[in-house]
């Protein structure tokens, strides 16, 4: 597949401008949004309106929807924060440290027919300004902040966009399917709904949906 020059981002909004092009054709050309990805060098000062993190997990932060075509958004890693091990959807997934280090581990695909554990198939450590890159071909992996005294950020792409995953139990391969949420989108935090509140909620409208039906009172 034919790859462009790669030129250099400058800021943040470069590489953005610069992703929205490359994605303007049906084919990933998946080294040169590595490339690129790995060209720009982190700038806390562009990225840190992005950045929230929570005090118990790592947060995903959505930074850019890509038209469509994909999703730009910054992971926020507390120390000792870690991923499950999953997959990524039939989806393109690039990673780049913005800040710190991750520790990446990647696992076979379990098979059903046997049981056990994950069996592990290699393990690194990613570095800032590195840019990492996998699909559901090379495996699943899970990804960590073993620091207990620093933070991480990171940049994420994946393409296409998908709304949930798979995550797996590294002792028994057991698969449960999870949705994906934005702990915030464009650097504002994204409305939090407690059990309580929905459920609260739902009663009212099965209310409403009873006095409706029936013409009584709730």
């Amino acid at each position: 597949m034919e790859q462009t020059e790669v030129v250099k981002p400058e800021t943040l909004d470069d590489l953005i401008k610069t992703l929205h092009k490359i994605f303007e054709s049906d084919t990933i050309n998946v080294e040169e949004v590595q490339s690129i990805m790995e060209a720009y060098e982190s700038n806390p000062q562009e990225w840190m309106k992005f950045a929230k993190f929570d005090q118990y997990r790592y947060t995903r932060n959505l930074v850019d929807e890509g038209n469509g075509k994909f999703n730009l958004m910054i992971l926020c890693w507390g120390e000792g924060h870690g991923s499950s091990i999953h997959d990524h959807t039939d989806s393109h997934c690039f990673l780049k440290l913005l800040q710190g280090q991750l520790k990446e581990t990647l696992f076979d695909w379990p098979d059903r027919r046997l049981q056990g554990g994950m069996v592990q198939k290699s393990q690194r450590v990613l570095l800032e300004n590195q840019c990492a890159y996998i699909n559901d071909s090379l495996g699943l992996h899970r990804v960590e902040n073993v620091s207990h005294t620093e933070s991480a950020v990171s940049l994420h792409l994946y393409s296409p966009p998908f709304q949930s995953c798979q995550t797996f139990d590294q002792r028994t391969g057991h698969r449960n399917t999870v949705k994906m949420t934005f702990w915030s989108k464009y650097g504002e935090r994204t409305p939090y709904v407690s059990v309580h509140v929905r459920s609260k909620a739902q009663l009212e409208l099965r209310c409403v949906l009873v006095d409706r039906i029936t013409s009584g009172r709730c």
